[in-house]
């Protein structure tokens, strides 16, 4: 993939995610760089950014960090395979104590 494709591809990603976002009603902030910060009531965080040298879209979570690359369809963690949003909405969930949908 060439690095207008991922840049491309990327910035599709967070723009869904942001409206994803939005409509569960979840705090969040679009900081430049390619950088989403999603926050809880508790003050924790997760951070969301692209990796551009690397390809990827980088996720720092209280359970961790997850890499997420580009399988053709979507975006599917590096390690488990797991798709980005279906990762995002369980590790949000569990962050905030409540069900959220970002699918």
């Amino acid at each position: 993939m060439t690095e207008s494709e991922y840049t491309h591809l990327a910035d599709v990603t967070l723009n869904r995610l942001e409206t994803a976002l939005d409509v569960a009603l979840v705090d969040f902030e679009r900081a430049g760089g390619g950088v989403m910060e999603i926050e809880f009531d508790d003050g924790s965080v997760i951070v969301v950014n692209k990796q551009a040298a690397a390809r990827e879209i980088w996720v720092a979570a209280k359970s961790g960090g997850y890499h997420y690359l580009w399988d053709g369809v979507s975006w599917r963690d590096s390690r488990g395979g797991e798709e980005l949003f279906v990762a995002l909405s369980r590790l949000a969930s569990a962050q905030s104590g409540k069900t959220v949908e970002l699918c």
